[in-house]
C-alpha cells in the first residue's frame, strides 16, 4: 500500500452507476454527507463551556462528566459514515478518470492541493489571530487553551489526507482481491485494539488512525462497485443489526466507552461497527435518499454543503472559538452571569447559540468557498515529489496537533503546507496555448 505505487495504468474498470437516476453525481449520496457535516458542527458546538470565575473567564468542555453526550454520541456519531462516504466517491472518481486515461499521480495532487490549500488560509488566520491576542495582552493560558481547541478537530485532515492520498494504491488491491484486502486491514485494527486493551498502553491505539479510518474508507469501495447493493436488503438488514449487536455486546462488555465520541480517541474498532450499520441502513434507503435530495430542503442543503465540505469543517472551530471569547468578554463586561454548561439555563439557550454557529460559519463558507473550489495545477509525474508532498503535508498537521496551535507552530505548519503544495505541482510550466 505505498504511495510510491502510483504508476500510470490503462486498466479500464466500469464505473458505477453514481446514481440511480444515472446523473453525474449520487445525490442521495451528497445528502448523507452535507448532514454529516451538519451533524459534525453540531456536537462540536454543543461541547463548547464557557463560565466566568473571580478568577476569570473558564473555557472547557461542556461534555465533560456529563450524562448527556453518551446517548447523543449514539445519534451523532458520524465519522465513520463520512470516511465510507468519502471512499464511495474515491472510488468513483478514481476509476473514472482512470478510464479517461488520467493517472493515480494526478488523482493525488488534486487531492493534496483540495485539503492543503484550504488549510494553509485557515491556520495563517489563526496564527495571525492568537498573535494578535497576546499583543493586546489576553493571558497566555487561554490564548494556549484557544490554540489547543483549534488544533483538536485537525485530526480528521490528517488522517483522511492519508487515507486519499493511499486510495489508488488500495483500489487496486480491491480490484485484485478485495475481501483479503478489508480483512487485512480490520484485522490490524482489531490487533491494535488487542494489544492497547491487554497492555494497558493507551498510545498503541494511535495506530488505529491508520487501520480503523483505512478499513472503512475501503467499506465505502464496496459501496461503490454494487457490491453491497447486490446484497438482498433482508441480509442487509441482518447485517446492520448484527453490527449495532455487536457494539451494544461491546460496549457492556466494558470493551468500549459508551460515549462513541470518545471511541475516536484513540480509535477503537467500535467505529467499525458503526460504520458497517450505518452503512447497510444508508444501501437499504438508497432510494429515498435520492428522492429526499430532489427535494428543496435537501437540494438546497447539499448544493450549498458539497462544494464547501472542507471550508465548513476548517473554520468551524474557529466561529467557535470567537463566540466562546465574545460570551466571556459579555459576561465579564456586563456582569450578567452565564448559565453553568449542562444545566438547565444553558440548555435553553442552546438553540441561539446553535442557530448563530450555523449561521456564522454558513457565511463563512459562503464568503471563502472560491479557496476550496480552485482548480489543482498541473500535477508532478515524480513519485518522489508526491510523497514527499503528502509527508510533509501529514507532518504539518500532526504538528499541530501534538504540539497545539501557537503563533510559531501554526506558522510553521503554514510554511511546511506551503511547500507540499509546491512540491505537488508540475515543476515543469504547462505546455497549452
Amino acid at each position: 500500500m505505498a504511495i510510491a505505487d502510483l504508476r500510470p495504468t490503462i486498466t479500464r474498470t466500469p464505473v458505477p452507476a453514481a446514481s440511480t437516476s444515472g446523473g453525474a453525481r449520487d445525490t442521495g449520496i451528497d445528502l448523507v454527507r452535507a448532514l454529516c457535516v451538519v451533524g459534525v458542527v453540531l456536537i462540536h458546538s454543543l461541547m463548547v463551556g464557557v463560565t466566568v470565575t473571580d478568577a476569570g473567564p473558564l473555557f472547557a468542555n461542556a461534555s465533560d462528566g456529563s450524562a448527556w453526550i453518551a446517548p447523543l454520541s449514539w445519534l451523532l456519531q458520524v465519522m465513520p459514515l463520512f470516511f465510507v462516504i468519502a471512499g464511495f466517491a474515491g472510488y468513483t472518481s478514481f476509476v473514472r478518470s482512470r478510464n479517461r486515461g488520467g493517472t493515480a499521480s494526478t488523482f493525488v495532487a488534486a487531492r493534496i492541493h483540495r485539503l492543503l490549500l484550504p488549510a494553509v488560509w485557515t491556520v495563517g488566520f489563526v496564527a495571525i489571530g492568537l498573535t494578535a491576542l497576546l499583543a493586546y495582552g489576553v493571558p497566555g493560558d487561554l490564548v494556549g487553551i484557544a490554540g489547543f481547541r483549534f488544533g483538536q478537530p485537525l485530526w480528521f485532515l490528517g488522517v483522511f489526507l492519508l487515507c486519499q492520498v493511499l486510495l489508488p494504491a488500495l483500489v487496486r488491491a480491491h480490484e485484485r482481491a478485495p475481501w483479503r484486502t478489508i480483512a487485512l486491514l480490520v484485522t490490524a485494527a482489531a490487533v491494535v485494539d488487542a494489544v492497547r486493551i491487554f497492555t494497558g498502553v493507551d498510545a498503541l491505539g494511535f495506530l488505529n488512525l491508520a487501520f480503523v479510518w483505512l478499513a472503512l474508507q475501503q467499506v465505502g469501495f464496496f459501496l461503490a462497485d454494487g457490491r453491497i447493493g447486490s446484497v438482498s436488503r433482508r441480509m442487509r438488514a441482518i447485517i446492520a443489526l448484527a453490527a449495532l449487536g455487536g457494539l451494544i455486546l461491546s460496549v457492556a462488555a466494558g470493551i468500549y466507552s459508551p460515549d462513541l465520541i470518545e471511541n475516536i480517541n484513540p480509535p477503537t474498532t467500535a467505529l467499525l461497527f458503526v460504520g458497517v450499520a450505518h452503512t447497510m441502513l444508508m444501501s437499504l434507503l438508497r432510494e429515498r435518499l435520492n428522492t429526499w435530495s430532489m427535494m428543496p430542503l435537501g437540494t438546497r442543503l447539499r448544493t450549498f454543503v458539497t462544494p464547501r465540505a472542507m471550508t465548513i469543517y476548517l473554520w468551524h472551530m474557529p466561529v467557535l472559538l470567537v463566540m466562546a471569547g465574545a460570551s466571556a468578554v459579555f459576561a465579564m463586561s456586563t456582569g450578567i452571569p452565564l448559565p453553568q454548561p449542562s444545566s438547565l439555563e444553558w440548555w435553553m439557550t442552546r438553540p441561539l447559540w446553535l442557530a448563530v454557529v450555523f449561521t456564522l460559519t454558513a457565511l463563512v463558507a459562503w464568503a471563502l468557498a472560491r479557496i476550496e473550489a480552485r482548480p489543482a495545477p498541473r500535477a508532478t509525474r515524480s513519485t518522489v515529489r508526491l510523497t514527499a508532498a503528502s509527508a510533509l503535508g501529514i507532518a504539518a498537521i500532526s504538528g499541530l496537533l501534538v504540539l497545539g496551535a501557537t503563533p510559531l507552530t501554526a506558522l510553521l505548519a503554514v510554511v511546511v503546507m506551503i511547500a507540499a503544495l509546491r512540491l505537488a505541482r508540475s515543476p515543469q510550466p504547462s505546455s497549452a496555448p
